[in-house]
């Protein structure tokens, strides 16, 4: 293992953070119990004292078939993993190609679009070092309750890459902002959307500073120009509030606060 020096407010996706140390896992290294583990960042506010830090080296970025499976190393990029399901002519994981990140917080947050979610598709994933089956672990809307570092994850072969699928998944993602983010900022609330709510609030548009929340879709919180994370945070705050008093609904949030 090495450290490395990683400046957020390049590496996120939202642009919020300062330079941190991060420790970079390699093949082989006992893994700390003491530090976070990050992955591309994509849903990630980073505040000015962050806990410590970690991430898996590219020795976990791979794909490899063994018998009728597909083995992917937690570090792998949302992206190659499309790139070599289309070039193979695998199926299943055409959702993937709108999400960005890594395999291994696509799977700490059971990440996915509409009723396409990673562990519909995955058969066991590789915890601490022990292969778990699907059905060891509990896991939802946006959780999964892992009891310990993922380094690689496991998927039957399925055949049958379908391009009409993927393009219709990518409209799905067309209201997307284009401006910084951290992806949606809330979960949606049981048979309800977090954007409505926000939007019904009053809030969609509403900048404070740098920060605001966005003009394309209310449940993103944008990052117009040089915004902070304090500016990101009662922007939180706000909506929360705001939501809570005139629905009764109590917001989660989607995006991880370190």
């Amino acid at each position: 293992m090495y450290t490395k020096i990683i400046d957020f407010s390049k590496y996120s996706s939202i642009k919020i953070g300062q330079p941190t140390e991060v420790l970079m896992i390699e093949k082989g290294d006992t893994i700390p119990t003491d530090r976070y583990l990050i992955g591309g960042a994509n849903n990630l506010l980073i505040s000015p004292a962050p806990p410590p830090l970690m991430m898996l080296s590219k020795d976990f970025a791979y794909i490899k078939e063994e018998d009728s499976f597909l083995q992917i190393g937690a570090a792998m990029p949302t992206g190659r993993i499309v790139s070599y399901t289309k070039k193979h002519d695998i199926g299943g994981f055409e959702f993937c190609a709108k999400l960005p990140g890594t395999l291994g917080g696509m799977v700490a947050m059971n990440a996915g679009v509409k009723a396409y979610e990673i562990f519909n598709i995955l058969h066991s994933i590789q915890v601490d070092g022990k292969w778990v089956e699907k059905a060891e672990i509990e896991y939802g809307y946006r959780f999964a309750k892992l009891g310990g570092i993922v380094t690689a994850v496991r998927f039957k072969v399925q055949n049958g890459f379908d391009p009409m699928l993927l393009e219709n998944l990518a409209k799905l993602r067309s209201n997307q902002p284009k401006d910084p983010s951290a992806g949606s900022a809330f979960k949606n609330p049981p048979k309800d959307s977090a954007g409505r709510l926000i939007e019904a609030v009053g809030l969609k548009g509403y900048r404070l500073g740098g920060m605001a929340w966005s003009e394309a879709h209310a449940n993103f919180l944008v990052n117009k120009d040089n915004g902070t994370y304090q500016e990101a945070l009662e922007l939180l705050t706000l909506a929360k509030k705001r939501v809570f008093d005139m629905f009764g609904v109590r917001l989660q949030e989607e995006i991880k606060l370190l």
